[in-house]
């Protein structure tokens, strides 16, 4: 549910409750949980339709400053693909930022810190390191 749609909805359960004055009516006539109508009618009792509105929720802080996060972007950028063959991936750079910054991130937030940066994990097939060309080619010439 997106916050145009929870303000509507919200404002529909407001709007019964004024008409009817039975939050438990509301719950069954909206189907929406008694727990949920009681918070928006507290809300609404106590400030207004300001109080419906969608709060960001701030949640932990990242564990990296903007100058490590570009740091770390930067560090990607130039190990994404490896000479020998191989490609960087998540527990890699989970590493990297344990080794570097002294700051331990799970597996799953790693790729999270990936998306912010506009990084993808996802990445083309990679070269195994003792592919040979040659070989490659000597094969092509084989009809099938």
């Amino acid at each position: 549910m997106d916050k145009f749609d929870h303000l509507i909805n919200s404002i529909g359960i407001i709007r019964l409750f004024l008409e009817v004055k039975n939050r438990t009516v509301v719950a069954k006539t909206t189907r929406v949980s008694r727990r949920l109508v009681n918070e928006w009618v507290t809300a609404y009792l106590s400030d207004g339709l300001k109080a419906l509105d969608i709060k960001k929720q701030s949640g932990r802080p990242c564990g990296l400053t903007l100058k490590q996060k570009c740091q770390l972007k930067d560090y990607i950028c130039a190990h994404a693909v490896k000479e020998e063959g191989g490609r960087l991936i998540g527990e890699d750079i989970r590493k990297y930022i344990y080794d570097t910054f002294g700051v331990q991130y799970k597996l799953n937030n790693v790729y999270r810190l990936m998306c912010e940066l506009n990084l993808s994990w996802i990445t083309s097939r990679s070269k195994h390191p003792k592919q040979s060309i040659e070989a490659q080619k000597d094969f092509k010439k084989f009809p099938l």
